[in-house]
């Protein structure tokens, strides 16, 4: 049985991932989720899982030493994705520090702890042994309006404190690769969207508060440019990524769906409109009118387009999830768990079996 260690598993993407794998593999793996539980983490994202004989929740910072390196000892683990992150741009610019702390300091102790658990006494590293530094395509910086694409090859020019952070952790795993010939691979990926985001997130924040009646904030004039994948496209990649991916090698996941930042309230507008039953209270509610136009973020960049031709070429990986699906699977999946939303924006979660884990 395969061991995976899963960093930031409680979190959007890394629930999601975790979810999709043992739908996949069922018992053929085991999982052990590190997460710290910082407001990002939730553990309800993984209720129906949690008894499962071949999964292990650790209440860890990947920051600390001592216990990443406790869970490296007590266990052979043979794949680590690393999703635990810092991730929210607002944020960042208030708090720098933290991402630093995080994204920075953190990887730089999951790779030294994997390095000492894995590597052999001539240098080398035990047989089939693979990390995965899970990154984001801002690192890349900013395109211009009328064209253009992030390759793999593409300079990184980060411009927030949070792709900053980024950036310097795909440089760390990088040396790390060159330096120490690690196993090592990098995914950078386009913006994700799907069940359990965090309603910080553009997405869920429209759809949360338009159910609500409430203003619709849009950063400047709203044309800012993003590439959006279904979240469990996204899991499927880091999937084949692990399996089948070149070892030293960096992947673009892109989901071939570039779309203005208005553009998409409008569409999460239409679709609720389209699913909401007419004897809803809710419909009347949702309306264009709760559209509104804020100051521009600092340092916004104006468009992301993710060219994923590599990954394609190399592994048989692309986007299956059209946006025009995705949105209603997600919105659908919102209507199916207002309890976890309701939860997530009182901040309930934060309480959700802290005393079962507090000794862990």
């Amino acid at each position: 049985m395969r061991t995976y260690l899963v960093t930031g598993g409680a979190g959007f993407i890394g629930s999601n991932y975790i979810h999709y794998m043992f739908k996949k593999y069922d018992k053929e793996i085991r999982i052990i989720n590190v997460d710290a539980l910082t407001y990002a983490g939730n553990l309800e994202n993984l209720k129906d899982i949690e008894k499962r004989d071949n999964y292990t929740f650790v209440k860890a910072d990947i920051c600390d030493k001592e216990a990443i390196s406790r869970v490296f000892a007590e266990n052979d683990i043979d794949r680590v994705v690393h999703f635990a992150a810092e991730s929210h741009v607002d944020r960042s610019i208030k708090h720098p520090e933290v991402f630093v702390q995080t994204n920075v300091l953190g990887t730089a102790v999951m790779l030294n702890c994997a390095k000492a658990a894995w590597e052999l006494p001539d240098g080398s590293f035990k047989a089939d042994k693979k990390f995965l530094h899970v990154s984001t395509d801002e690192v890349y910086g900013s395109l211009s309006e009328d064209g253009g694409y992030f390759y793999e090859t593409t300079p990184y020019a980060p411009h927030s404190p949070y792709s900053a952070s980024k950036a310097g952790s795909d440089m760390l795993v990088k040396a790390y690769m060159d330096t120490y010939h690690f196993p090592a691979n990098i995914t950078n990926c386009s913006n994700n969207y799907g069940p359990y985001q965090f309603p910080e997130k553009l997405i869920p924040l429209i759809i949360n508060n338009a159910l609500q009646g409430k203003k619709l904030p849009v950063y400047g004039d709203g044309r800012n440019v993003r590439d959006w994948l279904y979240v469990e496209d996204h899991a499927k990649a880091i999937d084949m990524v692990q399996e089948k991916g070149r070892l030293f090698e960096t992947y673009n996941v892109g989901g071939h769906n570039e779309k203005q930042n208005i553009e998409i309230i409008h569409i999460i507008l239409d679709t609720l409109q389209e699913m909401l039953p007419d004897d809803d209270p809710r419909k009347a509610l949702v309306s264009e009118d709760l559209i509104t136009y804020v100051e521009d973020r600092k340092g916004h960049d104006r468009r992301y387009a993710i060219a994923p031709d590599k990954i394609k070429a190399e592994i048989g990986w692309e986007p299956e999830t059209c946006f025009k699906d995705g949105i209603k699977k997600t919105i659908a999946w919102f209507f199916e768990h207002e309890e976890w939303l309701k939860n997530v924006t009182s901040g309930d979660y934060q309480k959700y079996y802290e005393d079962m884990y507090h000794t862990k």
